[in-house]
C-alpha cells in the first residue's frame, strides 16, 4: 500500500497569493503578519508571495475564482474574519464564502486554504490571531506550503 504526505517544502518557482479582508483589521492584518511570516521562515521568499487586499470576507472568493483562473500560483491563502452580530449576516458571509471557496479549490484543482475566522466575538478572534490558539494565518500558509508539495507529490 502506497502513503503519500506533503511535507513543508515549497516547490522552486512556486508562487502563493494570500486574499485578505480589510474588515476587522486589527485581526485580519495579524492573520496576514502570521501568513507572511510562516512561508518566510519555510523558504517562500517575499517576492513569491502576492497579497491581495479586499474589502471583506463576502469579496474573497471572486478574487480566488480570478488568480485560480489564471494559473499563477501553487496555492492560494484566503483570510477573513466574520464576527457573530445580531443578525443572519453573519451565517450568510461565513457559510457562503467557505462554500465559494471549496468551489473554487474544486473546479481548478488548485489549494485553497479556509482561514476565514468565523468567531462569536473579538476575544475569540484573537485568540486565533496570534493568542492562545495560535495563528491561523500562520497555519494557513504552512497549509498552503503542504498541500502544493503533496500535489505535485500525486501528479
Amino acid at each position: 500500500m502506497s502513503h503519500f504526505e506533503g511535507d513543508l517544502r515549497p516547490a522552486d518557482g512556486a508562487r502563493f497569493a494570500i486574499i485578505a479582508s480589510r474588515w476587522n483589521p486589527r485581526i485580519t492584518d495579524t492573520l496576514v503578519a502570521g501568513a507572511r511570516k510562516a512561508f518566510a521562515d519555510n523558504g517562500v521568499g517575499d517576492d513569491a508571495v502576492d497579497v491581495i487586499r479586499v474589502p471583506g470576507a463576502w469579496e474573497i472568493p471572486v478574487v480566488a475564482a480570478r488568480l485560480a483562473s489564471q494559473g499563477g500560483h501553487a496555492a492560494l491563502v484566503a483570510l477573513g474574519c466574520v464576527i457573530r452580530g445580531d443578525t443572519r449576516h453573519y451565517e450568510h458571509v461565513a457559510d457562503n464564502c467557505a462554500e465559494a471557496l471549496m468551489q473554487v479549490q474544486l473546479e481548478f484543482g488548485l489549494s485553497v486554504v479556509n482561514g476565514v475566522l468565523a468567531v462569536d466575538d473579538v476575544e475569540d478572534a484573537e485568540r486565533r490571531a496570534g493568542g492562545s490558539h495560535g495563528n491561523k494565518g500562520e497555519e494557513c500558509a504552512l497549509v498552503a506550503i503542504e498541500m502544493t508539495d503533496l500535489v505535485e507529490k500525486l501528479a
